[in-house]
């Protein structure tokens, strides 16, 4: 064989492996949630806020705030707070208000002593949350 069309073929080779690595890392990576782990974890939650137990409605919310804080860990976001994590990944959310309505009541509920959401409020905040965890695809 020509000494030429081997270093041909070796060049061929060597841009076929780099146009493969660049591809591997400008490409979009999903993250793939244990989809069930999580329908449960969710299912749990909504299940605990009833409306006769104004208790759930402020832990019902917290559990919610958790478990989207838990999606955006593994999915490797990073920052040192929830909220630097929502900053961070804010294109992944359809409604990023409504998740940031939801993680700031959250805050005040854990932050404000005597603070307390009423069950609209609760709701509203879980659907918020609901809405981020299917646009991460984690339920």
């Amino acid at each position: 064989m020509n000494v030429s069309v081997l270093f041909l073929l070796i060049a061929i080779v060597i841009v076929g492996v780099l146009v493969f690595i660049a591809v591997s890392l400008t490409s979009k990576r999903r993250y793939s949630f244990d989809k069930e782990e999580y329908q449960v974890d969710w299912l749990k939650i909504e299940n605990s806020l009833t409306k006769e137990n104004k208790q759930s409605y402020n832990a019902a919310v917290i559990e919610a705030d958790k478990l989207l804080d838990k999606a955006l860990n593994e999915m490797g976001v990073p920052g040192k707070t929830m909220g630097e994590r929502l900053k961070r990944s804010s294109a992944k959310f359809s409604q990023l208000n409504s998740v940031w309505y939801a993680h700031k009541i959250r805050n005040q509920i854990a932050h404000e002593h005597g603070f307390s959401v009423d069950y609209n409020q609760a709701k509203h905040a879980l659907a918020s949350f609901k809405q981020a965890l299917k646009d991460l695809e984690a339920i």
